[in-house]
């Protein structure tokens, strides 16, 4: 298949990694990776935010670099901006947009995917070949849990990593608390499930807590790099690319 990769903002500003990881995962199981230059940001962060008309021009950018029809799938590592992808942009455009723009938006939406569920729905692969010889534990964000559905498939691609040791995180489903700018308006709502959220981690012992979007990472990963807590972050991504021949290196988080 020929795949076009969306960055998204933290991919491209703060995560290179990721992004990087998922490229090189996808092009390990056959696949030819495209990356359009032209691709800025989807504008989740102006809809969730309140600003509705105000991201039409990225929407429309999103529809005209990856609606080429060589592009078989849209892949993203990343549930929120995968969400949406395949739910805001079609309210924007009915709302403000065109008939070019909801045509555009409609024909992207189809083929749009989150990582996890692209290897497990549609490539229908669980053991992509991953070696991580550490132990993990998993944090399911919500945006890929509740507006994606994406349920088990993360957790069942890292079961079938080799070596892994997979232990189970209490309250999973339990916001992390950053919800974007929800931790800037409600700082001490979003710290306290943060804190929740951390308290959970600490009682699995695991060396990485991950997760298949970068803004939770970055939460927790703030957080338990404050409390010096020795485990660190890492994108789903990071993981399921590491292989024997070529393993992710894990640096020892602060203590």
């Amino acid at each position: 298949m020929r795949i076009g990769l969306f960055a998204t903002c933290l991919g491209d500003t703060l995560f290179p990694e990721a992004v990087k990881s998922t490229a090189v995962l996808l092009a390990r199981l056959g696949h030819d990776v495209v990356f359009p230059p032209g691709q800025t940001c989807c504008g989740q962060m102006h809809v969730n935010t309140g600003y509705q008309r105000e991201p039409v021009p990225l929407v429309r950018n999103f529809a005209e670099q990856f609606g080429d029809a060589s592009i078989d799938a849209v892949v993203m590592p990343s549930g929120s901006c995968a969400g949406s992808v395949r739910h805001q942009h079609e309210i924007i455009a009915e709302r403000y947009g065109d008939a070019a723009l909801r045509s555009g938006v409609a024909t992207v939406k189809a083929k749009t995917y989150e990582l996890s569920e692209f290897l497990v729905d549609v490539l229908d692969a669980t053991d992509v070949g991953a070696y991580f010889p550490h132990r993990v534990t998993y944090h399911p964000t919500c945006h890929s849990l509740r507006m994606l559905r994406v349920g088990d498939k993360p957790l069942r691609l890292l079961r079938a990593v080799d070596s892994i040791d997979l232990t189970e995180l209490p309250e999973a489903d339990a916001c992390c608390g950053f919800g974007g700018t929800f931790a800037v308006k409600n700082a001490d709502t979003s710290t306290a499930m943060l804190q929740d959220k951390m308290r959970n981690i600490a009682t699995t012992g695991a060396a990485v807590c991950t997760a298949g979007d970068s803004s939770c990472l970055m939460h927790i990963g703030g957080g338990l790099s404050r409390i010096r807590s020795g485990t660190r972050t890492l994108h789903l991504a990071q993981i399921l690319s590491s292989t024997r021949t070529a393993p992710h290196v894990l640096t020892e988080a602060a203590r």
